[in-house]
């Protein structure tokens, strides 16, 4: 019997900073831990003003220099169809998580919709920061909290999908 795989969301604002990082840093994590045909990831955006734009040029750039290539294309998160597929809807901060639960307008998915940061172990903060109109540091801690929150997040799904 084939075993489903264990669907995670990373969600932001627009889909071109902090949810694609989210994404490759989490694929990179999973590859390297020989889970990929047990895991999805994918992200999105609680809007869809950058539909189809790349990650933004200043956070590839970061990424790469860690070795995360951000590959998407931003999309719109759709809750008629994500909260249904996707295991773990992950918000980045906590207006995201408030946008995330207010499209469940009946509650049938409240309990799958996490914050980002409540994976961290070594970095205490509460959301990751929109780095979008600061300047290299803000791209840098976004890409900090976002190694030690994936990790954290792994060592959770870990029990759930062996």
């Amino acid at each position: 019997m084939t075993r489903k795989p264990y669907k995670i969301i990373f969600v932001c604002l627009g889909n071109i900073c902090r949810s694609p990082s989210a994404e490759a840093v989490m694929k990179s994590l999973v590859e390297r831990e020989g889970l990929s045909d047990m895991i999805e990831i994918d992200s999105a955006g609680t809007i869809g003003y950058h539909e189809g734009s790349p990650a933004d040029s200043r956070m590839q750039s970061h990424a790469l220099k860690r070795g995360y290539n951000l590959t998407s294309r931003s999309r719109k998160f759709d809750h008629n169809k994500d909260f249904e597929t996707f295991d773990m809807v992950i918000g980045m901060d906590t207006q995201n998580v408030r946008d995330l639960k207010a499209m469940d307008r009946y509650r049938q998915y409240h309990d799958n919709i996490f914050l980002m940061t409540d994976f961290c172990s070594r970095i205490s903060c509460n959301g990751v920061p929109d780095p979008y109109y600061g300047g290299a540091d803000g791209f840098e801690l976004v890409l900090d909290i976002l190694e030690d929150s994936c990790y954290g997040l792994l060592e959770t799904i870990r029990g759930k999908i062996q």
